[in-house]
């Protein structure tokens, strides 16, 4: 039976290389002639002076040792693909880099957002060989403290969520593609979210700005009150056509698309008001808003139609896929059916709107006072 140690061997520069010893030896992978020997690409300090690089070793100790497991399991089962130095060289940042290309609308912006905070953490460069649990957490910690690309405010929480979920997802995919062979993204802690104040609209407001004339930006008047009859996205509206609006006679009108930001097919039934709300309709491939952009000059037009119509609150674009979600619970739709018309891939993203849904039940019921 093949028996798999792990070995030292002092190099240069203080430090002590771990490889793999396999005997009897096994066929390399690459070249298929015998070797007992698989240098790992990790190294102990000989002399640790600080606490920090003592808590390296035992790391680095730990991830070897953890290798040497699963090799001893693989040479047992007969599979010997061991990484190659190849694998060991790949740069991690470049290997990103690759992930984000495959990425589309939102999703891929979010993808070069994280990528510009990993760039600048790593230098660009971050062999595959020194992606080790406490790197990864010392860029955790990077980003915890990280400023925001558009000003030297500190970013904002759910955007560091966002961008360090996209570099676990990275991990992730390279223990997948055989790249590294201790899973990562399972033995790094993620960044907790905060939970945002979710503004929306009530039925009153929303009737209100119904009523508000919109003489510098009708279109823009038009998207959002068809994203609150249908909790559509900017990103959506702005890519529909009419083609994806279908009519069936015991069903009535849908919308057949596929989400912007998820990139998931949905059928999503709607009403005959939002559908009238569009206008007269085009040929099958024309927009259904042709000429609806997305802009700091049209978020700063829509603030003022809000406060036109005598709100004050924070409302934006986003604030009316909220009005759709909350005004639907609170006229009885059940949370389940919600959560399938907002796309949701989970039932949690959308339980932040009961809760919504339960302050203003409690507002309502101190409304009524009486004095004794």
């Amino acid at each position: 039976m093949i028996k798999v140690h792990l070995r030292k061997k002092s190099i240069s520069n203080g430090r002590t290389s771990l490889y793999l010893d396999y005997y009897p030896a096994i066929p390399h992978p690459d070249t298929g002639k015998d070797t007992r020997r698989e240098f790992l690409g990790l190294y102990l300090f000989n002399r640790p002076k600080t606490p920090a690089d003592k808590e390296q070793n035992a790391e680095t100790l730990a991830l070897a040792e953890n290798l040497r497991a699963k090799r001893q399991i693989d040479v047992q089962n007969g599979a010997y693909g061991f990484l190659s130095k190849k694998s060991l060289n790949t740069c991690f940042v470049a290997y990103c880099e690759q992930l984000a290309a495959l990425k589309t609308g939102s999703n891929k912006d979010g993808w070069e957002s994280a990528l510009h905070y990993l760039r600048d953490f790593t230098g660009g460069q971050l062999k595959l060989s020194n992606l080790t649990p406490k790197k990864c957490r010392d860029f955790r910690a990077y980003m915890m403290d990280a400023k925001s690309q558009r000003n030297e405010e500190p970013l904002a929480v759910n955007s560091t969520v966002s961008y360090f979920n996209k570099f676990k997802a990275a991990l992730k995919q390279a223990y997948i593609d055989g790249l590294i062979n201790v899973d990562l993204n399972a033995k790094i802690e993620s960044i907790k979210p905060e939970e945002t104040r979710r503004e929306y609209l009530t039925l009153a407001e929303l009737q209100t700005l119904v009523q508000t004339d919109l003489p510098a930006l009708p279109i823009l008047k038009q998207a959002a009150l068809f994203s609150a009859l249908t909790g559509l996205r900017y990103s959506d509206i702005e890519a529909l056509t009419w083609e994806q609006i279908r009519h069936d006679a015991s069903s009535g009108y849908f919308i057949h698309f596929t989400q912007q930001k998820t990139r998931g097919v949905e059928v999503l039934p709607i009403s005959e008001l939002a559908v009238a709300l569009l206008g007269t309709r085009l040929g099958d491939s024309q927009p259904v808003l042709p000429g609806l952009i997305y802009s700091a000059h049209w978020n700063k037009i829509l603030k003022q139609w809000v406060k036109d119509a005598g709100i004050t609150k924070p409302i934006t674009f986003h604030s009316f896929r909220h009005t759709y979600a909350t005004l639907q619970l609170s006229l009885g739709t059940d949370i389940y059916t919600v959560s399938k018309m907002l796309g949701h891939r989970e039932l949690k993203t959308t339980q932040i709107y009961a809760k919504i849904v339960d302050q203003s039940k409690r507002d309502a019921a101190d409304k009524i006072k009486l004095t004794f």
